[in-house]
């Protein structure tokens, strides 16, 4: 009889990648495996998430919205109505489905999934990401079979009898890198002579990272250096009209969201980036140096501890988001000139390295189904 395994979370590439990854190794151990998707209405995972191969359903939850307007305020009071309606449709969901497992990859949509999955006495595996545990995942953990988690010391929060270390499972053409510098540099049409940086600030895009480089094209152009940029959905247009009015095509490749991450790992000598755990893992496996601009944007500042487990061993750099606009290129000027701190970083987060966290999953959850 065929494994059947509910997959729950998203709202960004840091939970949709290891979710699909997670399925993907599913589907390698067990090729018959029906995999559902549950994920949130209008959120990024209704859409990678099919054009993944995988079928999803989405529910009317949100996340509830910090900054004072009127339009927030109205979208708060309406958040207890749809959580209670995405409770009813998750129980509709499960009793049709009937799956061996619910999995919990963080997002919106993972609370009501593995909360009602648990009450029906469904079993229930977490995948929590990060250095600190975010609210959902310590309230689910109680309930939960096994909690999969990338970092030491997750006992502060879990259960410790019930925590099984994996690592985060990153997209497999990361994993598997096989991309060469000189094939990232054809693809992205790069100069091979000038030093090249990869600025990513996640796959919705970061507000203040991309401020950061439309602000300061001048130290750009008298550095010779070049950029592969991601700017996200929300900033594209702006950084693309800004970028071709300064005449800087020949210095900065934007782009709205990169699908080939391998090519631009390849290519970049050094890498900016949010500190999201599922960027940090990928970062570890490529083992560039980088510099971290936690968002300041996330519960319980969990990027800046995300970050500093790894400048503390020597592995990163870190800038606060309110600073990178006046301190970030200059850090990097630094870095890009002392050949000797790169190599000292790029073996300090190599050895982060976690490989086939995604299998490592799929052995937890063969444990608790069969």
């Amino acid at each position: 009889m065929s494994k059947k395994i509910i997959i729950s979370g998203g709202g960004t590439g840091g939970h949709i990648f290891p979710a699909v990854a997670i399925a993907n190794a599913v589907k390698k151990r067990w090729p018959d495996a029906e995999i559902l998707f549950i994920g949130a209405e209008g959120r990024m995972e209704m859409e990678k998430v099919p054009a993944a191969g995988y079928t999803i359903k989405g529910l009317p939850i949100a996340g509830l919205q910090r900054r004072l307007s009127i339009g927030n305020i109205i979208k708060n009071l309406q958040l207890p109505f749809k959580l209670i309606k995405s409770h009813r449709m998750v129980k509709h969901i499960l009793k049709e489905f009937h799956p061996d497992i619910v999995v919990g990859v963080g997002g919106f949509a993972s609370e009501p999934t593995l909360k009602t999955a648990a009450s029906m006495g469904f079993p229930t595996l977490v995948q929590e990401q990060n250095s600190y545990a975010g609210l959902t995942n310590k309230m689910l953990a109680g309930h939960a079979n096994t909690i999969c988690v990338a970092y030491d010391g997750m006992e502060r929060f879990f259960p410790e009898e019930k925590i099984v270390f994996t690592g985060n499972p990153v997209r497999a053409d990361i994993e598997q890198m096989h991309a060469s510098r000189e094939e990232g540099i054809s693809h992205f049409e790069l100069d091979n002579n000038k030093k090249i940086v990869l600025v990513v600030g996640g796959s919705l895009g970061a507000r203040s990272i991309n401020n950061m480089m439309m602000h300061n094209f001048g130290f750009v152009k008298n550095h010779s250096m070049q950029f592969i940029w991601q700017t996200g959905r929300g900033m594209y247009e702006e950084a693309a009209a800004a970028v071709k009015k300064e005449n800087m095509e020949e210095y900065i490749k934007v782009h709205q969201f990169i699908s080939r991450m391998d090519l631009a790992y390849a290519a970049a000598d050094i890498v900016i980036s949010r500190a999201g755990a599922i960027a940090i893992s990928e970062l570890c496996l490529v083992g560039k140096p980088i510099v971290l601009i936690p968002s300041p944007n996330v519960a319980e500042d969990h990027q800046t501890k995300n970050a500093m487990a790894l400048v503390n061993r020597g592995a990163a750099l870190m800038v606060k988001d309110t600073d990178c606009q006046t301190q970030c290129l200059p850090l990097l000027e630094n870095l890009l000139n002392d050949t000797e701190q790169q190599a000292s970083m790029q073996n300090a987060i190599s050895a982060l390295a976690v490989k086939g966290a995604a299998d490592k999953i799929v052995d937890q959850i063969a444990k608790i189904i069969e």
